[in-house]
């Protein structure tokens, strides 16, 4: 299959020609957004679709969209609360019940550039929902996901990795002064890691994983930011920035889709994904492009899936 996609790539052309059908998925964060439109596109090739979401009458509202323009669609909702370890384990022994396996894991939903807030653990909010509770959730889905075949997770993570490396010494800003990008950052670089980590554990299972950057694209995860917010995102992104553009919704989830159904990357894994293909290192600290190397560090994926499972009191693999 000879495919070539970019920036400007939809859904409707990523999914084009590939059949789902048979196939199970589970979608984090779907009551809207990239989350609600990756959900439409698997439906639409046929796979079986959990919307996993906190909101759970938003996500009722986006199953019955996808029912009313997709007559047969299997679609199903879960309530799914990333703060609460409890809800989290409910929330996968729910979709474990089942006996099924799963083939697709896409770990959506997220926050972003936020005020601090800790979680009932007192975590700091953009590391808690963005890495660790997608751990826990993915940890615990690993038998259904393991009975799949050649099953994929995808992790949504961001050129915003680049604005911060992890600090294990202080992930969750007890000692440091609290920066919203900083912590964002770091949440998105946690996302990279456990996507090489996790790959590295399950490659040889036939399970790969993979971290996707969708792009800029306006939804609901900016609802924390005000316009100073993107001011100060230009100003870190460095002198280059001023070249940012935002996508439509439709080509921000087609990354997501790519890297959960393209057969081109069969048998690979562990690797950072921007705008439907492969991407490489970034060329130079403001480049806009590309994966810094502390997020695909292999000591720090090994060290943050210790910590991990120090956080959620499980181990896994």
């Amino acid at each position: 299959m000879n495919r070539s996609f970019n920036a400007e790539t939809t859904t409707a052309q990523v999914i084009e020609g590939i059949d789902l059908s048979g196939k199970r998925a589970v979608v984090t964060g779907a009551s809207g957004g990239l989350g609600a439109e990756t959900a439409r596109a698997l439906c639409g090739a046929g796979a079986e679709v959990t919307l996993a979401a906190r909101d759970v009458e938003k996500a009722e509202g986006v199953a019955a969209s996808i029912r009313a323009a997709q007559p047969g669609a299997r679609v199903a909702v879960a309530h799914l609360d990333l703060t609460s370890l409890d809800d989290i384990r409910q929330c996968a022994d729910r979709i474990l019940e089942s006996g099924d396996s799963l083939d697709l894991l896409i770990n959506n939903a997220g926050v972003m550039a936020c005020p601090l807030i800790r979680t009932e653990n007192g975590w700091e909010l953009q590391l808690a929902t963005n890495h660790i509770g997608h751990f826990l959730f993915t940890g615990r889905l690993l038998p259904a996901l393991r009975a799949g075949s050649s099953a994929r997770i995808v992790n949504l993570s961001s050129a915003g990795h680049r604005l911060d490396s992890m600090h294990f010494d202080d992930p969750h800003f007890e000692v440091r002064e609290y920066d919203k990008w900083a912590a964002y950052g770091q949440s998105k670089t946690a996302n990279v890691l456990f996507s090489v980590e996790l790959d590295r554990r399950l490659s040889e299972e036939n399970v790969r994983a993979f971290a996707v950057h969708p792009g800029m694209i306006m939804t609901e995860l900016a609802r924390h930011m005000q316009a100073k917010d993107f001011e100060d995102l230009v100003d870190r992104s460095g002198p280059t920035s001023g070249q940012l553009s935002f996508k439509s919704v439709e080509a921000g989830a087609a990354t997501s889709v790519w890297a959960a159904t393209a057969p081109e990357l069969e048998g690979r894994g562990g690797l950072y994904c921007e705008d439907c293909g492969v991407a490489t290192a970034k060329e130079s600290d403001d480049s806009l492009q590309g994966f810094a190397d502390h997020a695909v560090d292999p000591e720090a994926a090994l060290q943050l899936w210790q910590q991990s499972e120090e956080w959620v009191d499980e181990s896994f693999l």
